[in-house]
């Protein structure tokens, strides 16, 4: 029997604007034209930016062996430097494209194999990006804007490969236009190039040696990993510091290494600029005496480059120093090292948790589920309230007495559960303008036996207790996350945005961490997770008419008297198509 592969999944992704590659690819080749894509044409619009007056600064569509004769999709092999910002404040993506061509087993995801400017070439292309729990295939044809015969966005350093150029226009197709590039998060670009969970790092909270175990550690797990320095102000951002590096500025974290010198060692970490120069000139980059002491077999070793290409090296000690935050995306939210971990180079690093997935997809509804922040309470409980079980299961058959023992001594701690959760808001890159909500989570502890039985909770009981856990405070932030650690039992979810009736879609996942506190089989930590109140969207079209006969039964006063509103919810028509979430006129 043929097994059926999940829609959404990275081996059946979901068609972009049921744009079907194959079967696209298949009638090009056949009628022996070129691929153009009429749901994102060459003009204007798919730019997504005011049309500059000045005509020497026109820009054209040109396919790739239109720019360069020799152009190629991929030259030898996908490295940093073929990764270049061009007139598009989309470093935080770039450098994300940086870090997924560290790791070839996620890169192919996001790139398929076997695409070519030169063979079975009918100039369409595809690429596969994650977005809120599926997989989602991006057709593009290969017209790329150029002014002055120059690629105007991204490019490669070589000038004639041109990969990354296409995985930009895709993400900008499927975001809405190049324009809506402009300015984001690195950890944004992070996930929808893994499906995994992006958290910051400040890089105070760990010593220089353990920062740089950790960070290796994560890369050797298959991690993206990017930092900047934060700018105090909007004047600020990309401003050079004495050292060449820029402020509120993503830099991709692309390797670290042990570099054996005279007098002991180094600790290093790799780092690139997505511009593809202006690079650091502190001890230890290009050009740095400090390279002197180090002989030729291991400059040798480590590949190191003494040219403008963006690229370099850095001590673990300045590293910390200058920098302020790491951000680290793992398809599993893999732990950063503690303070007790083995600081040794050459320790292996640390195992792999096991984790469970559980997801929802939801939406705040105006008048109906978005109810707003805790400082509203008339409707806080309104939002959409998730129910999270958290479970203890003893295996006692699997563990020795002396075991029982172990466990029993320690059941408090046994108890615990680590919890992840992360709140996505959908879709709120359009065209030229970014509009993130401030959004939160915020967890409760149900210790009423039974309190929970699919029915939501309501006002009293959000009036009356205070959450066990929360993403803190409101942030204008696509996602949002906390790692908490809870005793088994009924909890609840409720997701929102700050202010009420502001309507928008999003994404919930809580990663719930599985194994042995105890060094044995004796718990599972395991999740149940279920929507325990949402009210249905209301159509647009249904609000029209539902406004309408309420104007026509409430008059100049727009009010009802009692027998009026027994019409107006006696109206079968009415009642059907609001199903229930008529009560938001009254």
């Amino acid at each position: 029997m043929e097994t059926q592969v999940a829609t959404g999944s990275i081996a059946n992704p979901v068609q972009f604007r049921d744009q079907d590659y194959v079967a696209l690819l298949d009638a090009c080749v056949k009628s022996g034209l070129l691929f153009s894509d009429s749901t994102f044409a060459p003009d204007q619009s798919s730019i997504g930016m005011p049309t500059d007056p000045d005509p020497k600064k026109e820009i054209k569509w040109l396919r790739p062996k239109e720019i360069s004769a020799n152009a190629v999709f991929v030259e030898d092999t996908t490295c940093t430097t073929d990764i270049c910002q061009g007139q598009l404040g989309d470093c935080w993506l770039l450098a994300a494209l940086s870090c997924l061509t560290m790791h070839p087993n996620l890169f192919v995801k996001v790139v398929p194999p076997n695409q070519s400017l030169t063979e079975s070439y009918a100039g369409i292309f595809h690429f596969t990006f994650w977005q809120y729990g599926e997989w989602v295939e991006v057709v593009v044809d290969d017209r790329l804007p150029v002014r002055g015969g120059r690629l105007l966005f991204s490019y490669s350093c070589t000038r004639n490969e041109y990969w990354s150029a296409l995985v930009e226009k895709a993400y900008a197709k499927l975001i809405g236009s190049y324009g809506s590039l402009k300015g984001g998060n690195i950890s944004e670009a992070m996930e929808d190039f893994t499906g995994g969970i992006a958290y910051s790092l400040p890089v105070s909270s760990r010593t220089p040696r353990i920062m740089w175990k950790a960070l290796s550690d994560a890369l050797s797990r298959g991690s993206l990993l990017s930092c900047f320095i934060q700018a105090s102000n909007y004047l600020e951002i990309g401003t050079v510091t004495a050292e060449g590096l820029v402020k509120g500025h993503a830099y991709a974290i692309t390797d670290t290494d042990t570099v054996k010198k005279s007098a002991g060692e180094a600790l290093l970490l790799r780092l690139r600029n997505p511009w593809g120069f202006v690079e650091y000139s502190g001890p230890w980059s290009d050009k740095s005496k400090d390279w002197d002491d180090v002989n030729a077999a291991e400059k040798k070793r480590i590949e190191l480059k003494n040219s403008e290409d963006g690229e370099f090296w850095i001590s673990a000690e300045d590293f910390s120093k200058l920098f302020g935050t790491v951000e680290l995306c793992s398809v599993d939210p893999d732990p950063i090292v503690d303070e007790d971990t083995p600081t040794d180079p050459d320790s292996p690093a640390a195992p792999i948790s096991s984790w469970t997935l559980s997801s929802h997809k939801g939406s705040w509804v105006s008048g109906s589920t978005a109810g707003g922040s805790c400082t509203y309470p008339r409707s806080f409980w309104k939002n959409p309230q998730f129910q999270l079980v958290l479970a203890e299961h003893d295996d006692d058959h699997a563990m020795t007495p002396e075991e029982k023992k172990v466990a029993e001594n320690q059941k408090e701690k046994a108890k615990q559960c680590t919890v992840l959760v992360e709140l996505l808001q959908k879709n709120r890159r359009k065209k030229d303008k970014v509009n993130f909500l401030h959004i939160a989570f915020h967890i409760y502890r149900v210790r009423e036996e039974g309190r929970l039985q699919g029915l939501c909770l309501d006002q009293s009981f959000f009036s009356s207790q205070q959450p066990v856990g929360s993403s803190g405070k409101y942030q204008p932030l696509r996602a949002v996350w906390r790692e908490v650690r809870l005793d088994p039992g009924n909890y609840v979810i409720l997701a929102s945005t700050y202010s009420p009736n502001q309507p928008a879609e999003f994404f919930l996942r809580v990663y719930s961490k599985t194994g042995n506190n105890l060094g044995t089989k004796d718990f599972t930590c395991s999740t149940g997770f279920i929507m325990v109140m949402s009210m249905p969207p209301v159509l647009p079209e249904d609000r029209k008419r539902v406004q309408k006969t309420f104007d026509e039964m409430a008059g100049p006063d727009d009010k009802l008297n009692a027998k009026e509103f027994m019409k107006l919810v006696n109206s079968g028509s009415v009642l059907h198509e609001l199903r229930f979430s008529f009560l938001r006129l009254i």
